[in-house]
Parts: C-alpha cells; sequence; structure tokens
C-alpha cells in the first residue's frame, strides 16, 4: 500500500476509491519513531509507503474560543483538528527555492500537509511576532503561536540609490 503525495491511498497500484476504506485503514496507521509507516491491527501488521504526509489539511476554520483564535483544519479523510500545543503546525522551508512546506499534527506522528489555498489562508492570517530575538510572521490559535516564515526585510532605497 501506499499514500501518495497528494493524499491519494492506492493498494497494488490503483487508486482506493472508496472514502470509507481509506478512512478505515486511517484507523488503523501509525508511525514507529524510525519514521516508517504501518497499518496495525490486533491480528495483523503491515508495512505502507507514505510518499509525503498520510493526510492533507484541505480547509480551514477561524472562529474565536473563550476570547482567542482558533484554527480548525478538515482533513481530506473529514478529520477535524485545532491547531494547539499538542497539534502544531510546523513549516519547513526549502533553502533553495524559498517554497515552504507546511504541516499540522494530527494525531502522535501523523501529519496533514496543508495544502497551498488553505497555506495562503494562514498567511492573510499571519501577524509579526517576535520570537527569540527574531521578527516573525506567524498564526496563533489556542494561545499558540505557530511561526510561519522570516519577516521579509525592507529595502529602502535613498534618493541618490534612485537616480
Amino acid at each position: 500500500m501506499r499514500i501518495a503525495k497528494d493524499g491519494t491511498w492506492h493498494y497494488r497500484g490503483s487508486p482506493i476509491g472508496r472514502k470509507e476504506m481509506v478512512c478505515l485503514f486511517a484507523s488503523v496507521l501509525r508511525r514507529e519513531p524510525d519514521g516508517s509507516y504501518w497499518l496495525e491491527t490486533p491480528v495483523e501488521r503491515g508495512r505502507i509507503t507514505v510518499e509525503d504526509a498520510p493526510f492533507v489539511a484541505v480547509e480551514v476554520f477561524w472562529r474565536r474560543c473563550d476570547g482567542r483564535q482558533c484554527l480548525t483544519f478538515r482533513t481530506n479523510l473529514d478529520e477535524m483538528v485545532t491547531a494547539d500545543a499538542d497539534h502544531p503546525i510546523r513549516i519547513t522551508i526549502d533553502p533553495r527555492s524559498r517554497e515552504p512546506r507546511p504541516y499540522l499534527m494530527v494525531r502522535p506522528g501523523l501529519e496533514a500537509r496543508i495544502n497551498r489555498a488553505v497555506f495562503y489562508e494562514l498567511v492573510a492570517l499571519a501577524e509579526p511576532e517576535t520570537v527569540q530575538g527574531r521578527e516573525v510572521l506567524g498564526v496563533w490559535s489556542e494561545g499558540v503561536f505557530f511561526p510561519i516564515d522570516e519577516m521579509p526585510v525592507e529595502t529602502h532605497t535613498t534618493d541618490a540609490a534612485a537616480e
């Protein structure tokens, strides 16, 4: 079995078309400390290949929770996960292209890749904060700040340089 980068589950080279079947498999998905993924039931255990992350965050809902912002994500399997200390948002930045790769922890060891449209919504909600002496942009959810990227460096041109 294999989970493609786009979140499609495959069995013997063919996509699994029944969402109920995928949800059943997802309910027994585990990740080992070595990074390997396994489908594990009380009587069987089988390795599964995951190209990126096993889930995809396809929608985000913004709301106020006890006076603070809460961001709840819906995955491609209709699981609802609110970003908080136990379900952090993690962004890696490609050092060459500066392309972000955002993720949300769904269950211990199992992440959802945040799709591009949802990431753009997060960027629209981003606020500047100082984290460990660095100016960063990020989002708040359940009282936890999740950095997205460094603040852009403003370039100032002088009148002499502009001429």
